[in-house]
């Protein structure tokens, strides 16, 4: 904070901002902050706005990435984004980034690790590059626990070690990036998968078809994953997910892809009529675009689908660059947590995670218990029809009675 505070100081007319997983997180952590660290007046602070008006002009407004579209249209001289590792990694891409670009602002990004996702490969990606300054301050460096010259941080830590578990005090303290993030429900799935060399490039064999799982967003993102099944293994070849976009951006979508379709499936929600649309449902809506053949899924209980996802776990292979927002969002699906009854509720939060993890969810459904022979049938987008009973005029009676 202090960071946006000098450069607003220092800069008539500077637009900076301070980006937090979540508006009321930004507003709780770090608005008390920025109004100690400013003098009022000659600085004006707008409560209803979250923003410190500075006498030349310039501001700093606190933001939430849960609505990051706010930041659109803004031209940013600097921005700070506090816990990255929570931040749908699209707002950096989509939004952030070019609201740099015409004033060549900076940015920072600060946070606690949270396993091996899209903040691990900035950190990364980073080292070495001279334009960017990468550094991990663990508690021995930060000097937020007393004075580390004598032995009251040593006690607190030690303290804290006894009573957190080990990934909790690695990642808390540590800053380490191989901790499971807590309450994450595919945690141990991706740790195996990553040691069984599971993601990985994966090759996508033209004359397999394509079969495409889709999670509708009507006020937020839509996610399709693309998967080709090889026997038994399910190779996840690519990933798109966007927001704010109609049904016919995702068909044009599609449509530019190389592969050979399948079937298309979509949630139970794309089978309901759509006031908008004249009365059809959404899966309609997107056969009459092309998109066939459609099968929408029944509704199923969400915490029953997410143990199917655990145990199919095991055949799924990773497309590590066209698939890696999916593995982000799969690394950081998670239990939502009760501050109230300080316990995990038996319900996924909802967050950006939430809408690759619930496609990812329907494909599970979707492939779990099948044989061989079904499993073709699928590919083939046909319903497997029982076989045909043989004729024959042979009859018991006739044989016991001495009939032919």
């Amino acid at each position: 904070m202090n960071t946006l505070v000098k450069a607003a100081t220092e800069k008539a007319h500077g637009e900076y901002a301070y980006l937090a997983p979540l508006y009321k997180q930004a507003k709780a952590a770090s608005w008390e902050t920025l109004k100690r660290a400013v003098p009022v007046p000659p600085v004006r602070i707008n409560e209803s706005e979250l923003r410190a008006n500075f006498p030349n002009g310039a501001f700093v407004k606190l933001l939430g990435a849960d609505d990051y579209d706010a930041l659109r249209g803004m031209h940013l001289d600097g921005i700070v984004l506090d816990e990255y590792a929570q931040i749908d990694p699209s707002a950096w891409g989509e939004v952030v980034r070019p609201a740099l670009a015409a004033k060549q602002g900076f940015a920072l990004f600060i946070g606690t690790p949270k396993g091996r996702n899209h903040f691990y490969r900035l950190y990364e990606k980073m080292h070495g590059d001279l334009e960017w300054y990468v550094e991990t301050y663990t508690w021995r460096d930060s000097g937020v626990i007393g004075d580390l010259s004598g032995t009251a941080a040593l006690e607190e830590v030690a303290r804290a070690r006894k009573q957190m578990s080990p990934d909790e005090f690695a990642q808390e303290y540590e800053c380490s990036w191989e901790a499971a993030l807590k309450g994450a429900y595919y945690a141990r799935q991706l740790e195996v998968a990553r040691a069984e060399g599971r993601i990985k490039p994966v090759s996508w064999e033209p004359a397999i078809p394509v079969q495409t799982f889709w999670d509708l967003g009507w006020s937020d993102a839509t996610a399709i994953i693309f998967v080709q099944q090889m026997g038994r293994e399910l190779h996840v070849i690519d990933y798109v997910e966007a927001s704010g976009e109609g049904l016919e951006f995702y068909v044009r979508e599609l449509t530019r892809k190389p592969y050979l379709y399948g079937r298309h499936y979509l949630p139970h929600d794309a089978g309901h009529a759509q006031q908008g649309l004249e009365g059809r449902t959404l899966a309609q809506q997107a056969q009459s675009m092309g998109l066939r053949p459609v099968t929408v899924l029944g509704q199923t209980d969400v915490i029953a689908g997410i143990d199917q996802a655990r145990r199919m776990f095991a055949r799924c292979w990773f497309d590590e660059t066209k698939a890696a927002k999916l593995i982000d969002a799969l690394a950081q699906y998670r239990q939502e947590w009760d501050d109230k009854r300080q316990d995990w509720r038996q319900k996924p939060l909802h967050d950006w995670a939430s809408h690759g993890a619930d496609a990812f969810r329907y494909m599970a459904i979707t492939v779990r218990d099948e044989r061989p022979m079904q499993v073709s049938a699928w590919l083939e987008g046909a319903e497997r029809k029982p076989p045909t009973p043989a004729k024959t005029k042979f009859h018991p009676y006739d044989v016991l009675h001495g009939g032919r």
